[in-house]
């Protein structure tokens, strides 16, 4: 028998090309206890490969109604030795991977983040949106030295840290407790890189739904600045968006936030890394895919 899960969500997820690339290298898996999004990188011969690997391993966790550090951990070790095998056009082949598990301490229901490159993870609470995750850019770093006059005039998809691609891809794995009514979005750069922090703020708290956030959330991926009226602007890149919901959570008296540099923060890295996974390509006739838990 299943033990009940910590934390009931709803979500909805969805995947699409972009406007400009023929294949599309996101992976993702949107399934109890797991959200997750993986970005490939070598080529598309390569990439959704990748990709696909990473998604995969983890994938094998979605039997259980929650996540430990040691599980996920052992999923990326696995995906890291697999994602090496993987190469293209003679460079060889990664990925980011950044989301979400439902995870418990002794019954309560925490979020399980985990995160290597650049896709990101938010959280949404109490009407703040915060990103939970930190970019492993070029970008970021020069931002965090205090030079962001060379950040701005560095090309946003300069990476420092994957799973695979010649990294040693170690992933920064800490966990939150979690708050009934907390919405959390997981998504690729294909969305941060057309849509800013301030709307996607403003699409998440205005949006009662997974299914609605989610298709608002690509619609302005996709159509970028033009006019209703005009051709799509945006979606350069392939664009993935999750949106998963706290429905219900098992909580105590003394939650303790383990962010980044604290218990299982930015302090203790994961040896992680890197056959294929669901993909539900809007505009083209597909709606977002829908999910209730109904395991309580």
């Amino acid at each position: 028998m299943t033990a009940a899960a910590p934390i009931i969500v709803d979500w909805a997820s969805a995947t699409h090309p972009g406007l400009r690339r023929r294949s599309n290298e996101d992976s993702h898996i949107a399934q109890p206890p797991l959200f997750l999004v993986a970005d490939g990188m070598g080529g598309h011969a390569a990439g959704d490969v990748a990709s696909g690997i990473v998604v995969a391993e983890c994938a094998r966790l979605t039997a259980q109604s929650s996540v430990s550090v040691d599980q996920l951990q052992s999923a990326l070790t696995r995906a890291r030795v697999r994602v090496e095998q993987v190469g293209g056009a003679g460079r060889p082949a990664g990925s980011t991977l950044t989301g979400v598990a439902v995870s418990d301490v002794d019954g309560v229901g925490y979020w399980l983040i985990a995160n290597v490159g650049d896709s990101r993870t938010y959280r949404l609470a109490d009407g703040r949106l915060t990103q939970i995750t930190v970019d492993h850019s070029m970008v970021q770093e020069l931002i965090a030295s205090s030079r962001p006059d060379l950040a701005a005039r560095t090309a946003r998809n300069v990476i420092t840290r994957a799973i695979g691609a010649g990294s040693d891809g170690i992933a920064d794995i800490w966990m939150i407790p979690a708050t009934p009514g907390d919405r959390l979005l997981v998504c690729s750069d294909g969305l941060t890189s057309e849509v800013s922090d301030d709307l996607i703020a403003t699409i998440l708290t205005s949006t009662t739904d997974p299914r609605s956030a989610v298709t608002h959330l690509m619609s302005a991926a996709l159509h970028g600045a033009a006019a209703v009226d005009e051709p799509p602007a945006g979606g350069r890149d392939n664009i993935t968006v999750i949106v998963v919901d706290a429905r219900d959570v098992s909580l105590s008296e003394e939650d303790e936030d383990t962010a980044p540099g604290t218990r299982w923060g930015g302090a203790q890295r994961v040896r992680p890394v890197a056959s294929s996974s669901t993909s539900w390509g809007m505009g083209q006739g597909e709606s977002p895919h829908l999910g209730k838990d109904s395991s309580r």
